[in-house]
């Protein structure tokens, strides 16, 4: 287990323990939400290591690494996940500029949204762990998908864009790879990071159950100021932020499951579209954010060097 005694983000060791939260998906285990009383970051504590969190991810249920659509939940993802490919693609050719460019998404999954960009011209590659999902990929679309080891051997300054969509929370070494991508990224190009929102309305309502902790999958949990705090003290300033709409419905409905909801289907969409509708009048409660980031002056610098 991984046990952190400094905050990630302020490196404060003035730690608390927020509440206890279940893996629901996998283990059933119980882990402990940490906050640091100085800058407010939640994280998950004595998480597993890297060389066993693989078996935390085993599950037909986990569904950015399966394509089963069976059940109304699979079914509702996927039937958001097809409105929000094309959004997202919309979302790239504006924020760069560009109608075609070369684009790297990392924790790529089965591929759909570098398939989505491909059939838009967008050369694509991307980095994905889960073997199945790296090959499915290749077997579906045509795309090229690395190992992450394979990250280092990437050309410098070769990317317009890169994407990261729900995985940042994911990374034993966010660190790492936030680096490499200031090493990747073209000085004028742009990365887009979603993450779930731990101050948003819904996971202030669900406390312990909200379903976006998913522990111990989710290791940090950001809130749009420790995110700008993270982000800005390493090389890169935030330009613009949107939210995903519809990942709250998705969210509202598992932690009605999870706290026993009887209806927990109708229950999660009338909350989920309620929490929509205030977000839509304050967007840093919204459940899940989408931080478009550029480099800063000096990164840029250091990156056309390199």
């Amino acid at each position: 287990m991984v046990h952190h005694s400094e905050c990630r983000v302020c490196s404060s060791t003035r730690l608390n323990n927020k509440f206890i939260c279940t893996d629901h998906l996998v283990s059933g285990k119980e882990y402990t939400i940490v906050t640091c009383e100085d800058c407010g970051f939640n994280f998950t504590q004595d998480h597993p290591g890297e060389n066993e969190a693989g078996k935390y991810y085993e599950s037909e249920e986990y569904i950015s690494h399966s394509d089963i659509s069976e059940g109304l939940v699979n079914k509702l993802y996927r039937f958001a996940r097809s409105l929000m490919l094309k959004r997202k693609s919309v979302l790239i050719r504006k924020l760069t500029g560009l109608s075609t460019g070369k684009i790297l998404d990392i924790g790529s999954g089965t591929g759909y949204f570098l398939n989505t960009m491909k059939l838009a011209g967008w050369q694509s590659e991307g980095i994905e762990i889960n073997d199945k999902a790296r090959n499915y990929s290749g077997r579906e679309f045509g795309i090229n998908v690395h190992e992450p080891s394979q990250i280092s051997m990437l050309k410098p300054g070769d990317y317009d864009c890169i994407t990261l969509w729900h995985v940042l929370e994911h990374f034993h070494d966010p660190d790492g790879y936030i680096a490499e991508i200031s090493r990747l990224l073209k000085p004028d190009g742009s990365c887009v990071i979603a993450l779930p929102n731990s101050s948003s309305y819904d996971a202030r309502h669900y406390k312990e159950l909200w379903a976006a902790w998913d522990v111990p999958r989710h290791l940090w949990h950001f809130t749009p100021v420790t995110f700008r705090r993270f982000i800005e003290e390493r090389g890169f300033k935030i330009i613009a932020m949107h939210s995903l709409p519809l990942d709250v419905i998705y969210i509202s409905i598992l932690s009605e499951k999870y706290r026993g909801s009887k209806l927990h289907f109708l229950a999660g969409v009338i909350k989920g579209m309620w929490f929509g509708i205030r977000s839509l009048f304050n967007k840093e409660r919204s459940s899940s954010l989408i931080y478009v980031l550029s480099l800063s002056p000096r990164s840029s610098r250091s990156s056309s060097r390199s």
